[in-house]
C-alpha cells in the first residue's frame, strides 16, 4: 500500500513540474525581434547621421523619428502577417471540418492509418480511431494536429503580436537615443548604453532557448556593433563626400 501511495505522489509530482514554455511565438517572437530590431536601427541611424557631423539636437530629432517609425512600422507589418497567418490556418480548419461532414468515414479511416503508421495495432487503431471521431469539434482538432500541425484552440492573436512589436521596439530604441534626451552632446553614451543593451536583450533571450546567456549576449552585442561601425564608416563617408 506504501508502494502505491508513493507511486501516486510521484505522479502528481511530475504532473504539477512538468510544464512547457509557449513555443507557439504568440507573443515571444515580436517582442524579441521587435526589441533587437529598435536597438539596432536606432543605434545605427544615429551612428550613421554622427557620421556626418550633425548637432545633438538633430540626433535627438532623428533618433526620436526612427523609434515612432520603426515602431509603428513594425506593428502594422507583424500585425498583417500574424492576421493573414491566422486567416490562412482558419481557411484550412473548415477545408477539414467540410471533409469531416461530407467524408466522415473515410476521414476516420485516414486517422486510423496515421495510428497504424505510428506503431499501433490496426484493431486498436481503428477503435481509437471510432471513438475519437464521435466528437466532431474533437475530430477537427485531431486532424488538424496531425495533418496540419496547428492546434485550433491556440492560434496567434494579431492584436498581441501587433502591440509586443509596438512596445518592445520603442523601448528598445529609446535606448540609443536617451542620453541625447538626458543632454548628452557626443555619441559614446548612446553607443555604450545600446551595446549594453543589445548584450541584456541577448542574456534574457538566453533563458528561454538552450543557449549560454553569455554566448547569447555576446552575439547579440557583436552583431549589432557591426551594424553601427559599418553605419558610422557611411555617413562619414557620406558627410565628407558632401562636405
Amino acid at each position: 500500500m506504501a508502494v502505491l501511495d508513493n507511486a501516486a505522489a510521484t505522479h502528481i509530482a511530475h504532473r504539477d513540474n512538468h510544464t512547457h514554455r509557449d513555443v507557439n511565438g504568440g507573443w515571444l517572437r515580436p517582442a524579441v525581434f521587435g526589441a533587437m530590431d529598435g536597438l539596432v536601427s536606432n543605434l545605427a541611424l544615429l551612428t550613421g547621421v554622427a557620421g556626418g557631423d550633425v548637432s545633438s539636437r538633430t540626433m535627438m530629432i532623428t533618433g526620436l523619428a526612427g523609434l515612432a517609425a520603426g515602431a509603428f512600422s513594425m506593428a502594422v507589418g507583424e500585425y498583417t502577417s500574424v492576421a493573414s497567418q491566422r486567416e490562412l490556418v482558419l481557411a484550412e480548419l473548415d477545408v477539414e471540418r467540410r471533409e469531416l461532414r461530407r467524408h466522415p468515414a473515410d476521414e476516420q479511416e485516414e486517422l486510423a492509418e496515421l495510428y497504424v503508421s505510428r506503431g499501433v495495432e490496426p484493431a486498436l487503431a481503428a477503435e481509437v480511431a471510432r471513438q475519437l471521431s464521435r466528437d466532431p469539434e474533437q475530430a477537427l482538432e485531431i486532424h488538424a494536429r496531425e495533418e496540419l500541425g496547428i492546434d485550433p484552440s491556440d492560434l496567434p492573436s494579431p492584436m498581441t503580436a501587433a502591440l509586443a512589436s509596438f512596445g518592445s521596439f520603442a523601448l528598445g530604441a529609446l535606448l540609443p537615443v536617451l542620453p541625447y534626451l538626458l543632454g548628452a552632446t557626443v555619441l559614446w553614451p548612446a553607443v555604450l548604453l545600446a551595446l549594453l543593451g543589445l548584450f541584456a536583450c541577448g542574456a534574457v533571450v538566453a533563458r528561454v532557448t538552450a543557449r549560454s546567456w553569455w554566448f547569447s549576449g555576446l552575439r547579440q552585442l557583436l552583431l549589432g556593433g557591426a551594424a553601427a561601425g559599418v553605419t558610422y564608416l557611411l555617413g562619414l563617408a557620406f558627410g565628407t563626400a558632401v562636405g
